[in-house]
């Protein structure tokens, strides 16, 4: 028998949620829009992130306003940024805060006291993380893993909610240190910032030399996004949406059961489980911008290159040919097969849009 699938109870306080989540994307998109010109599919992809509990790698050549971006967004959510500039000389400590010998005057005894680092921010910003050997680049591991840091044996938690926005020049310029493929693994999207249209980059022109400077709004509160986070994991994900999600991810796999020739011929090695994961947070909060309370395939593949891009590594083969990752991400959105009889199961109720 068919997995069946049963709508999840949703009371009208958690209907309440949808709708101010749909709203909030709508108004902190068109805060975005008085400073960022463009870029409507980096700034989406950037809220899905935040809105999943994720952390975001954005590559782009310089001068793109990726640090502008990230600020901004921070103003428009009403949370404290931190920006880390990383550099060949950043030390671990630079970013996670280091311990001094403080002496009190009245005792004479001294102890250690705990300086905090920029890591202590809701929003951070590590700027050009791939201008940093990788000792400093793994600095911020437990702090995207376990929103935590671990100083002299004492763990130190950090602010929620917490987002490590990281951006990346292209591996191919002179002085960067790739990141390793455990370390992008952590990061839920890797975002490609590309140039703007001769449009819109006549208006960057125009507005940005002109005078004046737009003021950007807040426009929810700490306490509003860990509500929404919360919700947006409740948005349930129908068997067939999985299996559809373990297809995909299992696809990328170099020799595995069912993969594609072009697979074995291009791909070194695919996605591992934390793919699945993201795949499907990334689907339920794409749902739930869009006011509704039930993911399906087209929102799995909304955010599928964002999400598998950086844990595809094609081989010398594929490299030869031009092929890129986000090439093989297409033939298997071509391929892989997303109906199933359990989709035909999905209740009629289960769509339901909040107006």
């Amino acid at each position: 028998m068919a997995d069946e699938v049963t709508q999840p109870a949703f009371s009208q306080d958690d209907l309440a949620l949808i709708a101010a989540l749909k709203s909030a994307h709508a108004r902190v998109r068109s805060e975005l829009g008085k400073v960022i010109v463009g870029q409507d599919e980096v700034i989406r992809q950037l809220l899905i992130a935040i809105f999943s509990q994720g952390h975001c790698l954005l590559e782009g050549v310089p001068g793109l306003a990726k640090t502008l971006m990230v600020s901004t967004l921070a103003r428009a959510l009403e949370l404290t940024f931190a920006r880390i500039q990383f550099t060949p000389d950043l030390m671990p400590s630079d970013i996670t805060g280091t311990e001094v010998i403080q002496e009190d005057k009245s005792t004479g005894q001294r102890q250690f006291k705990f300086l905090p680092g920029p890591v202590f921010a809701n929003v951070i910003l590590a700027d050009e993380i791939n201008r940093t050997p990788p000792k400093t680049q793994a600095a911020l591991l437990e702090a995207m893993q376990e929103r935590q840091v671990t100083i002299g044996g004492q763990r130190h938690v950090l602010p929620k909610p917490f987002f490590v926005l990281a951006t990346q020049t292209p591996t191919a310029q002179e002085g960067t240190y790739p990141l390793p493929e455990a370390q992008q693994d952590r990061f839920m999207f890797k975002v490609f910032v590309r140039y703007p249209g001769y449009e819109e980059e006549y208006r960057i022109a125009e507005s940005t030399t002109g005078g004046g400077q737009a003021e950007v709004a807040p426009v929810l509160a700490a306490a509003e996004i860990l509500k929404l986070q919360e919700i947006v994991r409740r948005v349930p994900a129908p068997p067939h949406v999985i299996h559809y999600v373990l297809k995909l991810v299992r696809a990328t796999r170099v020799h595995e059961e069912g993969a594609a020739a072009f697979v074995n011929e291009w791909v070194s090695w695919g996605a591992g489980p934390r793919a699945a994961q993201y795949l499907l947070l990334g689907a339920k909060t794409t749902a739930a911008l869009e006011g509704r309370v039930f993911a399906t395939t087209d929102d799995v593949k909304a955010v599928a290159h964002p999400v598998l891009r950086h844990r595809i590594i094609t081989n010398f083969n594929a490299e030869s040919e031009g092929i890129t990752p986000d090439k093989v991400v297409d033939k298997l959105l071509e391929t892989v097969n997303d109906k199933d009889a359990g989709a035909s199961l999905a209740p009629e109720i289960a769509r339901v849009l909040v107006k």
